[in-house]
């Protein structure tokens, strides 16, 4: 929306060196103190968060403090209850005794009675009773009047009698609810209190005869509370069912033998329930107190313990001291920490009016900012020297009519004012954000763009982005041309063949070919990607000057070119063309110092009879360039239909095995080899076989190859060996099993491994293995090759080379590897006999592999001639239809228990 007339992006001339100042603007702007004050009162509210928080978690702290507590004096009060009832239960089960005893005796009349348990032979029996006891208290004995009549304590005896006592009266009464009676009471002679437990004594009739007794001293009790240290302000008491208190500990001589009937404990706890807590006023100190009362179980008892609700809270006001610090302190930090920070806000506002003058005023791009009534808010220096305008025209408060009419008087502005301004504030109404790049007469690109503001208004910006628009259009560059040869690449090439296959379909035919450099892989590992590169840029040099001005070429990766003749009319036509790339691609290339020479293998497709689609026919140009170099490369071919008809029976075939393997239609026969010396079979080949529910039995020659190009020979070999050894298991145990390994299997280093679980899952000793290879496997990678062998000799496998002669029969592959066999191919074995015939190669091999201590096993051996000539040779073994055909592996068992092989054969036929 800017109109650009001037010649460059600096000082225009005549420009005033004073721009606008940004802090001017900011003078006329009240610092906001909106943020100030939210901050304030954020602060005041979480001071008083804090204090709301911290007086909770005092509350909260002091009741769970008290219930703390609560629990810790139920706990004790059930542990002394428990204590009691059975230190209790010990006390007066002496008492049992005597009262048993007397049962026992027959005793019936209270003389009978009196005068038998007041001997002095009763008085050593109680006196034995209690030795060793830890109890000090004695047994006294008492008759139906009241009397003392014996003790274990004393002998003999003063006169006492108790009979005014209440818990005599209650023993002698035949209304007494128990056998056993327990009171506190005074001694008569010492003055001392004593809980009295008294056992009652009756006849067989039931007839009162007397009671035994034990008393218990508040002192003995006290101790025992005093052990268990509850604290200063607790307290425990032993108090009978009607609330006489019969020991305490802290002791108070006022508390013992008072009735606390009418206290809080009594009337809400133990009168009400068997157990219980309770928050009351003490009667005896007056303090606020938590207890906790408990019923003995087998006893009229009852324990409790009290400590002062200030005991427990001890802990609980420490909390709240230190709490009460905390948030104070924080509550202080805050007030500092927000008086600090807004302090610093208003230096930072200051600050940021001082920075963002500077920053404005120090962008490459010319920055004006307008209100939402079209006048301007601010701009920079940028803005003020590219157009050559006066800053005292151009400041905060001018219109935008104004600005655009000051453009014009000093010639940065050359369109109409009137007209323009109306565009811009009509895009900006409609919140268009507008934006073009316009070139200025030294040949800079400039970027204009007016983006509307949300609250009216609008910010207009300027920016030179001549070397972004370079750095774009190399980028652009880059995603249609080769970095290496600047060729066309993948993508352009398949945009320009979708143009001119439009045009193939209105009747304008042309020619797609693919060219293939042979033997690049060597170059580049021989030589070095470096030389490689090299080599692939002179090619392209050459390519481009073998064809014309209309034509296409393009690199598609790797050494794979494409070239796209147009308007071809005949054959004729293009066979020249691919003679000239040829020759161009054969003659010698001086690459970084190294003479190379190369050729291509190339393929031809044309356009609209071979594919009117683009997949299609790219498809059938790379189908006629892998014919090419089928065929031996450094050929060219045209497409042909049975091409295609091959390769789509080549992916059915590969599919179809896929498939096989899932459905198990593999199946594994048997072809055994016979020691010539001997006559005896020494072993079998295992041989795959595939039955096709459709084609019939698939010849092994037909699908191996395609698993070995989709690498599902590694996943069928693992299958094989498996089965395989499993198998041999169940043969004699000097027959051995051989068994062809790919090539394919060498490469991801694992084939030893395999091996070793096949054999450690089978049983199979190592030693009856032997496996088969080919020259294949050590041209590939001689060393990773010879490494692997070597681990599996070292298992104790056989090696076996296959196919010996065939191929390139280096006999330096003989020295490398550890080779155990050398089987001698059938096309040797074929002529046998025959004036032409190969019994010089095969002597030849014999005594190469005698010479190494290895053994030679000659294959396709068909008639006894052959056998003959071959042990006389001294050829090791031999295998063929002689013996036997390759047979299931039921078949195989039966001819392996037959000793004459070639009956065995004649039977199996």
């Amino acid at each position: 929306m800017e109109n650009w007339s001037f010649d460059g992006l600096g000082d225009p001339g005549g420009a005033p060196e004073r721009a606008i100042a940004v802090d001017s603007i900011y003078r006329n702007i009240p610092v906001r103190r909106g943020p100030i004050h939210a901050l304030i009162i954020c602060g005041i509210i979480l001071m008083i968060m804090i204090a709301g928080g911290t007086a909770a978690m005092i509350y909260n702290s002091r009741d769970r403090a008290l219930r703390s507590s609560e629990r810790e004096l139920a706990n004790t009060s059930l542990l002394l209850a428990r204590h009691f009832d059975q230190r209790f239960s010990d006390f007066i089960a002496v008492l049992g005794d005597v009262a048993a005893q007397v049962r026992r005796s027959g005793l019936s009349t209270p003389d009978s009675f009196k005068r038998e348990m007041s001997t002095d032979a009763m008085h050593d029996a109680l006196a034995a009773k209690i030795v060793g006891s830890s109890d000090i208290a004695g047994i006294n004995v008492f008759d139906a009047s009241g009397n003392l009549i014996n003790s274990s304590d004393s002998w003999p005896i003063g006169e006492v009698n108790i009979a005014d006592r209440a818990f005599f009266q209650e023993l002698q009464s035949d209304a007494a609810p128990d056998d056993i009676a327990v009171e506190l009471v005074r001694g008569r002679v010492s003055g001392q209190w004593s809980t009295m437990m008294a056992r009652k004594i009756t006849g067989p009739d039931g007839r009162f005869l007397g009671f035994v007794s034990r008393g218990l001293s508040p002192e003995q009790v006290e101790r025992f509370f005093q052990s268990v240290a509850l604290g200063d302000s607790a307290s425990i008491a032993l108090l009978d069912r009607d609330g006489t208190m019969l020991a305490r500990y802290p002791h108070l001589d006022a508390m013992v033998g008072r009735n606390f009937r009418d206290s809080s404990l009594y009337r809400k706890v133990l009168s009400q329930t068997d157990h219980g807590t309770l928050r009351y006023r003490s009667m005896v100190d007056g303090e606020q107190r938590l207890a906790s009362a408990r019923h003995l179980s087998h006893f009229p008892i009852s324990v409790a313990v009290t400590t002062t609700v200030a005991a427990a809270l001890a802990d609980w006001w420490e909390l709240t001291k230190f709490l009460v610090f905390v948030s104070t302190l924080i509550a202080t930090v805050i007030g500092v920490v927000l008086l600090l920070i807004v302090r610093d806000l208003i230096r930072q506002f200051d600050a940021a009016r001082r920075q963002l003058d500077t920053a404005i005023n120090n962008m490459t791009q010319g920055l004006v900012l307008y209100d939402g009534s079209a006048r301007v808010v601010l701009t920079n220096r940028r803005y003020i020297e590219m157009y050559g305008l006066s800053p005292d025209v151009v400041r905060p408060g001018c219109h935008f009519f104004d600005v655009m009419r000051h453009r014009k008087e000093v010639g940065s502005f050359s369109g109409d004012v009137e007209q323009f301004c109306a565009k811009v504030l009509h895009d900006v109404a409609q919140g268009t954000m507008t934006h073009k790049v316009l070139e200025t007469r030294n040949g800079r690109a400039v970027q204009i763009v007016n983006k509307p503001l949300p609250g009216g208004g609008w910010v207009a910006t300027m920016e030179d982005v001549t070397e972004r628009r370079r750095a774009e259009e190399k980028i652009a560059h880059l995603a249609h041309f080769d970095a290496l040869t600047d060729l066309p690449n993948r993508v352009l090439f398949r945009e320009h063949l979708d143009r001119m296959l439009a045009r193939a379909r209105d009747g304008e035919g042309f020619a797609l070919i693919y060219i293939d450099i042979d033997e690049f892989k060597g170059i580049n590992d021989s030589l070095g990607h470096q030389v490689g590169d090299e080599l692939l840029r002179a090619i392209a040099i050459e390519l481009r000057h073998c064809v014309g001005a209309d034509d296409f070429v393009a690199r598609l990766g790797g050494d794979e070119f494409a070239v796209v003749l147009a308007s071809v009319s005949d054959v004729a036509q293009v066979t020249s063309v691919v003679e000239r790339l040829h020759q161009s691609i054969r003659q010698p290339h001086q690459c970084l110092g190294h003479h190379l020479v190369t050729d291509a293998s190339i393929g031809i497709a044309f356009a609209p009879r071979d594919g009117a689609e683009l997949d299609q026919l790219i498809r059938h140009a790379d189908l006629a360039m892998y014919s090419a170099k089928a065929d031996g490369r450094r050929a060219c071919r045209f497409f042909e239909p049975a091409m295609d008809a091959s390769a789509k029976a080549r992916r059915e075939l590969e599919q179809d095995l896929r498939e096989a393997i899932v459905r198990g239609e593999f199946d594994i026969h048997y072809q055994p080899f016979v020691d010539l010396a001997s006559s005896r079979i020494s072993g079998c080949e295992a041989l795959l076989r595939w039955r096709h529910p459709v084609r019939g039995m698939v010849s092994p020659a037909e699908f191996i190859p395609v698993a070995e190009d989709t690498g599902l020979i590694n996943e069928i070999s693992d299958w094989v060996i498996a089965t395989a050894c499993a198998e041999a298991v169940r043969w004699p145990s000097h027959m051995r099993l051989a068994v062809n390994v790919s090539p394919v299997q060498f490469e991801p280093q694992t084939l030893a491994l395999k091996v070793a679980a096949a054999l450690a899952q089978s049983g199979l000793p190592a030693g009856r293995l032997e496996l088969e290879i080919t020259e294949a496997v050590v041209i590939r990678d001689d060393d990773v090759a010879a490494r692997i062998l070597h681990q599996l000799r070292d298992m104790g496998v056989r090696i076996a080379l296959d196919d010996f002669g065939t191929g390139y029969s280096s006999l330096s592959y003989l020295q490398r590897f550890p080779f155990d066999k050398i089987k001698i191919d059938r096309s040797f074995v074929r002529n046998l006999g025959e004036p032409a015939s190969s019994a010089s190669i095969i002597q030849a091999v014999v005594n190469i592999a005698a010479a190494r201590q290895m053994t030679t096993t000659a294959e396709g051996v068909e008639t006894e001639a052959q056998r003959d000539l071959l042990r006389r040779l001294g050829c090791t073994e031999m295998q063929g239809f002689l013996v036997s055909a390759a047979v299931p592996a039921d078949a195989i068992r039966g001819q392996l228990r037959v000793d004459d092989p070639f009956g065995a054969k004649s039977t199996a036929a």
